[in-house]
């Protein structure tokens, strides 16, 4: 919802022909393999969405759309009453559940992750089939995804040693000081090398089944908080020392950037800028 950007920064053409940092997303998707793109968004923007992104791609990809709406919800819950905030990443990427029958890979719209990494995930779902419980993530060096304007949220990854994920712990609060990266929320201090989650995951439709599960867990136990979010980092780590699934960490080292704040919009523009005029993308994108 951009409130802490100020507005849909989604929608906000940042490249040098006006495009929206999902136009990179779905170009590096479409050349990494990727036959289908499938946007879950809220109802209340579709039209506007429909027709500054969503129509760009209808004649180069097959296009779904899906809508995160509150009342979407396991059998036996409602919306509780004041509740006007979406339920997560975790719910958005389970409202996806009737559109996606294959493979998939699931990303922000809002981030930049770069060819390799959506390459690197693409060539891992290669290998799965739809009842496969082989799941990924790409992971991103800490010291790479910081703002110099404020703190983010990351979740730092845990590895069990043989390239599988063991667990996700979220902090929410990580900076950059003049002593180095830390959470000021936590006071834990970091190298920087860390391996950190910004929702680049690869899935099989499978994992729609064990959200399911684990969302009516979160709904009855934070169900009536007003602001209470089901992540999907938590979600899948969760999948993953349960047994579930098996999650496995693909460390990359795409550029990624982000617009978590409204200052950090002239470096991306100019980010953008410099990976075209490098020939790592047209201008305009869609020709």
């Amino acid at each position: 919802m951009g409130s802490r950007y100020g507005g849909l920064k989604q929608m906000d053409p940042l490249g040098p022909s006006g495009e929206v940092i999902l136009d990179y997303s779905v170009f590096d998707a479409l050349r990494s393999g990727f036959s289908r793109v499938v946007f879950v968004i809220r109802r209340d923007f579709e039209e506007e969405f429909r027709e500054k992104v969503g129509r760009r791609f209808e004649d180069r990809i097959d296009v779904g759309y899906v809508f995160q709406q509150l009342n979407d919800l396991p059998a036996g819950y409602s919306v509780p009453e004041g509740r006007v905030k979406p339920w997560g990443t975790g719910h958005a990427v389970w409202c996806a559940r009737e559109a996606v029958d294959t493979p998939f890979l699931a990303i922000n719209a809002d981030d930049f992750y770069g060819r390799g990494a959506i390459a690197a995930v693409g060539g891992f779902l290669a290998g799965q089939g739809a009842d496969g419980r082989e799941f990924c993530l790409a992971g991103y060096p800490l010291a790479m995804t910081l703002s110099p304007f404020g703190t983010v949220s990351r979740g730092v990854c845990e590895s069990n040693g043989g390239g599988a994920l063991s667990g996700i712990r979220e902090f929410t609060a990580i900076e950059r000081l003049p002593e180095g990266i830390a959470d000021r929320a936590t006071g834990t201090k970091f190298s920087g090398g860390e391996m950190v989650s910004l929702n680049c995951w690869g899935f099989t439709p499978t994992v729609f089944s064990g959200l399911e599960i684990l969302f009516d867990e979160f709904l009855a136990r934070r169900g009536c908080e007003e602001k209470s979010e089901f992540y999907i980092p938590e979600a899948v780590a969760a999948l993953g020392s349960s047994g579930q699934a098996r999650i496995n960490l693909l460390p990359v080292e795409s550029r990624w950037f982000g617009v978590t704040y409204r200052e950090d919009r002239p470096g991306v523009v100019s980010a953008l800028g410099d990976l075209v005029a490098a020939g790592e993308y047209p201008s305009p994108l869609w020709s």
